[in-house]
């Protein structure tokens, strides 16, 4: 495994999206931890470094960073096996690298609750939007917190479903259900309209940035993700339906 290459920052100085952020780096290949590392500070994120999976976890866990890139292939404790563990009680952005080789993986951390993946190799200017991506869908939903002991007003009530998008807090059955925050995005673009068909293309424009690409399996796997948390809340959960050839709706009941 080589060094990622960079592209020169257009800007060294902290931007808003970057100011005050910090972004965990897991990934076994040294020169790759402090190539990224030493590019996300001159974008203006504070970083900090693991070399494994083991090490990483707790660290996660007890002092959570703002995100996390994480490397799926790495000794003792490989990256998907760091997911899995961090979705048991955290819902932490969770950004994978993979190999172009690795195809198989990158739907497998998708469905385990990754929120994006990038294959490497790649430029330094590809992983800051998509982390800036995601740090602004973060961000909104902690711009406009309820005054204490009141609900929001924005609250989203659909028959046994409630999406609390300034809390960034979801329950069914008054059960709490946890989310990433792309998960959080396209459910509330399906909940936001009940019965209403929502194309990949709609729940693509709804989950991520213009400037970001991504494919009908990134939706899928979401989708997949989704219901299985419901489905643990409730096992006869089928709220989200799908349309084959056409999309995705949410059925409320």
């Amino acid at each position: 495994m080589t060094a990622i290459p960079l592209d020169p920052p257009e800007d060294a100085a902290a931007s808003p999206a970057a100011a005050g952020h910090t972004i965990a780096l897991v990934d076994d290949d040294r020169n790759i931890l402090a190539s990224v590392s030493i590019g996300l500070q001159a974008e203006g994120f504070a970083t900090r470094v693991y070399a494994d999976g083991t090490s990483a976890l707790k660290a996660l866990l007890d002092n959570p960073p703002d995100l996390a890139v994480v490397d799926i292939k790495m000794p003792r404790m490989d990256g998907l096996e760091l997911l899995q563990r961090l979705r048991e009680t955290s819902a932490l952005p969770v950004i994978f690298l993979t190999s172009k080789d690795e195809e198989p993986d990158e739907a497998l951390g998708l469905a385990m609750g990754a929120d994006d993946y990038i294959t490497k190799p790649f430029s330094q200017r590809l992983l800051v939007a998509r982390i800036r991506a995601i740090l602004r869908r973060l961000d909104a939903r902690r711009a406009a917190p309820a005054p204490s002991g009141e609900p929001a007003p924005d609250i989203i009530h659909r028959g046994r479903l409630a999406m609390d998008p300034a809390r960034h807090e979801v329950t069914w059955n008054e059960v709490p259900v946890s989310l990433t925050v792309t998960e959080f995005m396209i459910l509330e673009a399906l909940a936001s309209r009940p019965g209403v068909i929502r194309s990949r293309n709609q729940l693509m424009d709804a989950a991520y940035s213009d400037d970001i690409y991504v494919d009908d399996r990134t939706i899928d796997s979401h989708i997949k993700r989704l219901r299985r948390k419901f489905r643990q809340a409730d096992p006869t959960f089928s709220a989200i339906e799908t349309l084959y050839g056409a999309g995705y709706s949410f059925a409320e009941s």
